[in-house]
């Protein structure tokens, strides 16, 4: 099922730290993307840049039950970026569902499976019935960012 996200732009600023970017609308290599662009920095303890959505545009929960986890189709400068997911067990910004992909320079189609997910600093166990916001980073490593996403949605 093919997702049609309304990508926001999120920085450590919220935090205080220094890292800057936007999201723009582009095609790329003859695909329609959201691409998120910037440079982290690790200034004042900061260190990412985020494209995310909510599932549900009221921001309530959304069943992924039927799924077995989510499919992309990226570009990006060689970095590797996280993929984070918040279901309604989680209370606390730091706290999510994650795991990685790296983002080559040609489009990747990437299977996420959710069994692949590592729970962050939560001890909660990941429930695909209360997923709320999926978010694509860039953390931890100070630079440039370029990232590219052409489609995302769920697979079977």
């Amino acid at each position: 099922m093919d997702l049609d996200p309304q990508w926001e732009f999120v920085t450590d600023g919220v935090m205080g730290g220094f890292s800057h970017g936007a999201l723009s609308q582009e095609t790329v290599m003859g695909r329609a993307a959201t691409v998120l662009r910037g440079e982290v920095s690790l200034e004042n303890d900061g260190g990412f840049i985020q494209m995310a959505f909510d599932l549900e545009p009221d921001g309530g929960v959304f069943d992924a039950s039927a799924w077995q986890g989510l499919e992309l189709d990226v570009l990006g400068d060689g970095q590797r970026y996280d993929l984070r997911l918040r279901t309604d067990q989680l209370s606390r910004p730091w706290q999510s569902f994650r795991t990685g992909f790296a983002a080559r320079p040609d489009w990747t189609h990437h299977r996420l499976p959710f069994v692949e997910l590592v729970a962050h600093k939560t001890k909660a166990v990941f429930d695909p019935s209360r997923l709320r916001r999926i978010g694509l980073l860039a953390i931890g490593a100070p630079g440039p960012v370029e990232l590219a996403v052409a489609r995302i949605g769920f697979f079977r």
